[in-house]
């Protein structure tokens, strides 16, 4: 990375853009995938990331289309620092106004690893600081801060003493899709259920089931792509918007084109769960997309599901036992035979961060992918239950 590089305004809007997108561990080439089918250039594998080149438009896609990602940034200024007088020194050389209003308010979301810095919210601070006298020195005012719901988010990225500071396009994490009811949060990632699907290989030519479905995540995910909708389809807040380079008539052709190759075709999608209260969550969600009547969820134990069609694709996401306890190895058990006498024809995808429940199928899997589900490690198995060679001896 060069010394001292920094991002001038005209160059944010003319110039193609090196853009960040950040995703889940385990997902990076599924995004570098949808980055090359969006148009991204430059393309390249990071940690937990994908980096690519793009100009303006490209960034209002990304931000609307991108299953996987999480967070998409604009990369703004580098430089060195190895004291927090450096830091303060290099931050407040920069002339921020360029991107924020003095009447804005703004916040700063950090990742540090080095030596050098041990806090990170210490070096967050200190930019801040930087930032703030810059304001005042310059217009006698200074903007304020938001961490709630900022107009602007910068993020502070520090690897030993290389630091980057981004502009955050997204303003919030792009797992909020908006279907979900204010303050409910699904135990799956939506990141991750679209990153499983797209794993799996699954279309939607394929009939898909999860029998263990929650509140339907995977579900929903699969309606979204089955049918090609946004997944940001509902959201009408982005960081982008707050610019000062924001080009609204550009944003409206873009979400409008992406509306217009929204698929209208029948669904071989269905889930069930025996939790009543997650079942009509995840009915309401559908409703919310208007795919209610397209899509069967219905409150059924995983025993006594039995689909409606011959063959397909099982994608489910089992408690993993913290929450369980000592009944997990019979839940996985019966969930191993519900796999062999109701679904003989399918094959089964099943993510779990529980390594000796996931034994208790009684089936070999014939692929395993490492994935982060949050903060645990899992395990995303497939088990080819058409070919009985596959089961393991009892």
């Amino acid at each position: 990375m060069t010394k001292d590089i920094k991002l001038t305004l005209r160059t944010l809007k003319i110039n193609s853009l090196k853009i960040v997108i950040k995703t889940l561990h385990g997902l990076e080439e599924v995004l570098m995938k949808e980055v090359e089918l969006l148009g991204g250039q430059n393309i390249k594998k990071r940690k937990r990331a994908v980096e690519c080149e793009g100009k303006l438009p490209f960034l209002y896609e990304a931000n609307l289309n991108l299953r996987t990602a999480l967070r998409i940034l604009v990369p703004v200024y580098e430089f060195t620092a190895r004291n927090e007088t450096e830091l303060y020194n290099q931050v407040k050389s920069f002339d921020w106004s360029q991107f924020l209003d003095v009447r804005q308010t703004f916040a700063i979301d950090n990742t540090i690893f080095s030596e050098y810095f041990t806090h990170s919210k210490y070096a967050a601070l200190k930019m801040k600081d930087a930032i703030a006298d810059q304001f005042r020195e310059k217009f006698d005012l200074r903007p304020s801060v938001d961490v709630e719901k900022p107009d602007i988010l910068f993020n502070l990225h520090a690897y030993q003493d290389k630091f980057t500071i981004s502009l955050d396009s997204s303003g919030r994490l792009l797992n909020q899709r908006g279907y979900r009811e204010p303050g409910h949060q699904a135990p799956l990632n939506e990141v991750m259920a679209a990153g499983l699907l797209q794993l799996a290989g699954w279309n939607k030519s394929i009939p898909l089931v999860d029998p263990m479905c929650g509140t339907g995540t995977i579900i929903i995910e699969a309606v979204l792509m089955g049918l090609n909708i946004p997944p940001q389809i509902n959201q009408k807040e982005f960081g982008f918007k707050n610019w000062n380079n924001f080009q609204p008539m550009m944003w409206n052709r873009i979400r409008a084109e992406s509306q217009g190759k929204i698929r209208s075709a029948p669904l071989m999608i269905s889930g069930g769960d025996i939790d009543g209260h997650a079942v009509a969550l995840a009915k309401g969600a559908l409703k919310k997309l208007r795919m209610g009547r397209d899509v069967q969820i219905r409150q059924v134990a995983f025993e006594d599901f039995i689909p409606k069609f011959q063959t397909g694709m099982i994608i489910t996401n089992p408690p993993y036992g913290e929450r369980i306890g000592e009944e997990v190895d019979s839940l996985y058990k019966k969930l191993g035979d519900s796999f062999k006498n109701n679904f003989s024809d399918f094959d089964a995808w099943v993510l779990s961060s529980n390594i000796p429940a996931l034994k208790q199928l009684h089936l070999k899997p014939s692929e395993k992918m490492a994935l982060f589900n949050g903060a645990l490690q899992v395990q995303f198995c497939k088990y080819n239950l058409q070919e009985g060679a596959y089961f393991e001896e009892e």
